[in-house]
């Protein structure tokens, strides 16, 4: 990261993340899942299934509103939501997006660039969004069956 010194305070690390771009984390991010990707690629899925998984899901973090200010959530509450696009060979993040924790989670599917032939898994509350961004939804009627 740049430092040459042997021990960093956190003060010195926050004030050097405070004047780097994201992007850069960006950018490693996604060369560490290119990395990651190739080596689990043969891994057995427990459905014998050729294309590619993923799940969709988000999550809300509670933070302190005295802390974290800019993250306003409830009136007495902070929050940040993790949107989550999980590749399920080897469960690794394909999609990661951080908002504030009153954005919905079906306005990230917006941002997502969706794999021709492979299979999304996702809650039924985006369902209805995903019909009406015309994306084939299929439902499991036993361990064996499918409907699509």
């Amino acid at each position: 990261m740049g430092f040459r010194c042997a021990t960093i305070t956190r003060n010195t690390l926050a004030n050097a993340n405070a004047t780097r771009p994201w992007q850069i984390y960006a950018e490693f991010a996604q060369h560490l899942i290119g990395v990651a990707r190739p080596l689990y690629a043969k891994e057995p899925l427990a459905l014998d299934l050729d294309a590619m998984v993923y799940a969709f899901d988000a999550t809300t973090i509670d933070l302190c509103l005295s802390v974290y200010p800019w993250a306003p959530f409830r009136s007495t509450k902070a929050a940040v939501k993790l949107h989550t696009l999980l590749d399920l060979r080897g469960s690794i993040p394909s999609f990661i997006h951080i908002t504030d924790g009153k954005t919905h989670e079906v306005n990230v599917l917006d941002d997502l660039l969706i794999e021709p032939g492979a299979f999304y898994l996702m809650d039924r509350r985006y369902v209805l969004i995903a019909i009406a961004k015309k994306v084939c939804i299929c439902r499991i009627a036993s361990t064996k069956s499918y409907k699509c």
